[in-house]
């Protein structure tokens, strides 16, 4: 019973969650739109993401194990979960695991192509995902410490994958699915950046090449508070290129949080002592919000 609560924290459900509401997203876009939602196909599609998701997050705990373990400044949200040791989860046990999630995701990949009849578009989309994702800690590309995998890991989750869960239903794609997603883009490589910053003297220390590391922690806070404003300037520029205000407008209600997150990454930059906990969460908040009421008022429209 141990062993199956170290798996579950192992596989970081909030960021389950996350996935689940972007995904969620993309089908109620199709639904605003007049789409009649195929809700077999709907969870299938979920579930291929979610074991797609797994096997990344099971994969890139065997493979940082030993640098998160030794970080001090590990949070519920960065740094790994902490559960991989001779005392916890063995490693070989963690591959193992990550295996058979892949296992999964190959069996659905079948059920998707024989079910949904998938179109040339959907099927570059969940080859992207799958390549995205399994390189992001695998050898030899590893994505992680390339400076480019908070880049590709925001794409697949803010982009692609409401792209998937649109294309299941609606076979095509739409301008709303971009409008929507990009401001969710750009939020999530903010929240990317606020998780390496706790990490930064320890991926230093194990020469982990993140986008962080790369450009400097004062640059990285920088480029931070910028994607958050970009993420409601994007949001303003798809109002005047045609996305209706009565979607946009309950987006633009997080915008307190998000100027919230600039003063604190303001304040660290300053000198002030950082709370990493709080540092963390309110990013992961800001995301969860502007996804949630985007989500919501698709569904409700």
């Amino acid at each position: 019973m141990q062993s199956l609560g170290y798996i579950f924290r192992v596989s970081r459900p909030l960021f389950l969650i996350g996935a689940a509401l972007v995904y969620a997203l993309g089908a109620g876009i199709a639904h605003y739109l007049g789409v009649t939602v195929d809700w077999g196909l709907y969870f299938l599609g979920q579930f291929w993401v979610t074991f797609m998701q797994l096997s990344v997050h099971f994969l890139n705990e065997y493979y940082d194990a030993d640098a998160d373990a030794d970080n001090p400044n590990r949070t519920p949200f960065s740094g790994g979960s902490g559960e991989v040791g001779a005392d916890k989860i063995p490693r070989s046990t963690v591959l193992l695991v990550a295996f058979a999630c892949l296992a999964v995701v190959a069996s659905l990949t079948v059920l998707v192509i024989r079910q949904a009849n998938p179109s040339p578009e959907t099927l570059l989309i969940m080859v992207l995902i799958f390549l995205g994702g399994f390189f992001y800690s695998v050898p030899p590309i590893r994505l992680v410490s390339s400076g480019y995998g908070e880049l590709i890991t925001s794409i697949i989750v803010a982009n692609l994958v409401p792209a998937f869960a649109f294309l299941l239903q609606a076979g095509e794609l739409h301008r709303l699915i971009a409008m929507s997603t990009f401001p969710l883009t750009a939020l999530h490589l903010a929240m990317m950046l606020a998780f390496e910053l706790p990490d930064y003297a320890n991926d230093v220390k194990y020469e982990k090449r993140t986008l962080m590391v790369r450009i400097g922690w004062q640059r990285g806070m920088a480029l931070h508070n910028f994607f958050i404003l970009i993420a409601y300037l994007l949001l303003g520029l798809a109002v005047t290129f045609g996305m209706p205000l009565s979607l946009a407008w309950p987006a633009f209600l997080t915008l307190p949080l998000g100027l919230l997150q600039i003063w604190q990454m303001r304040r660290v930059a300053d000198g002030a002592s950082p709370n990493w906990t709080t540092l963390t969460l309110l990013p992961v908040a800001l995301f969860a919000a502007m996804a949630y009421l985007l989500t919501f008022t698709y569904w409700m429209n």
